[in-house]
């Protein structure tokens, strides 16, 4: 086991946002997080990272056990190190390319030479086919792109552990599709344990080996997604997810049969243009 938390907690003005949330996670899983807005979802993954503090609870990393609201700002820095974070909208540096954006955490945070720093990045450019975008500004990238470098920044730094919040939020059609293909290609050739932020149920379903569930900062279930479709924990569960996954099978027979249907390739060009 790589990951464990034992009753992590957290509020905000005195108002509680996780509650005693309790979860083991193995080398190499793919988790996906999942719940309505404001249930807490995002919060967790800022917890796990120390983006926010916890109130409270244990955290158990690569053999080592910190009590979460009493841990130092060395362990924190430790953990960091080992733990990678792509944020929804990127964070990339605007005034740096793409090969700079990668180079940058090597060189300035980790103190290695510029020369090894740009090999290292020209092999991870090269893995997600960006090498003709290396001296490329990010106002030059398309989202699917963008993205692409962001994640591509986080492994130059050999993480054990990826943090994804909505990384297929702003993408579309098969790009994301594309995207989501990338994103389990990565955890099994890195070996990387990824928990995943998302809002949509198909992609917390098809992305993952396991779905945390949350509802109002508690844990409504933790499985794998053939036990959340074929045994949901409760009425919630069933809910949230088959009622999002009707409405989205509504909005693509909507899309092909109204008054003026997409056909497959256009829809192909269309998501081509956000590659």
């Amino acid at each position: 086991m790589l990951l464990s938390v034992e009753n992590l907690r957290k509020t905000f003005s005195g108002t509680p946002v996780l509650h005693d949330i309790d979860l083991e996670i193995e080398k190499g899983d793919v988790v996906a997080i999942i719940g309505p807005s404001g249930s807490g979802k995002t919060t967790l993954l800022r917890c796990l990272n120390f983006l926010e503090k916890a109130d409270g609870g244990r955290l158990t990393f690569a053999g080592e056990t910190f009590d979460l609201a009493k841990i130092s700002r060395n362990n924190v820095l430790r953990i960091r190190k080992r733990t990678g974070f792509v944020f929804q909208n990127y964070n990339l540096f605007l005034n740096k390319t793409a090969l700079e954006n990668i180079t940058e955490g090597l060189i300035v945070g980790r103190g290695i030479k510029k020369e090894l720093a740009q090999t290292k990045a020209h092999e991870l450019l090269a893995r997600f086919s960006l090498t003709h975008r290396e001296n490329a500004y990010p106002s030059e990238l398309s989202g699917g792109q963008q993205q692409r470098v962001a994640i591509a920044r986080t492994l130059v730094l050999k993480p054990r552990i990826l943090l994804l919040d909505e990384p297929l939020s702003a993408l579309d059609g098969l790009i994301k599709e594309s995207i989501k293909e990338r994103i389990r290609m990565i955890a099994r050739q890195f070996e990387l344990t990824t928990l995943i932020v998302t809002h949509d149920p198909e992609e917390a379903l098809t992305l993952s080996d396991r779905v945390l569930i949350i509802n109002n900062g508690r844990i409504a279930q933790f499985a794998d997604p053939m036990t959340i479709i074929n045994k949901p924990a409760d009425d919630f569960v069933n809910d949230f997810i088959i009622s999002q996954l009707m409405v989205k099978r509504t909005n693509i027979l909507k899309l092909f049969s109204g008054p003026n249907p997409k056909n497959a390739a256009t829809l192909k060009a269309e998501s081509g243009a956000l590659a």
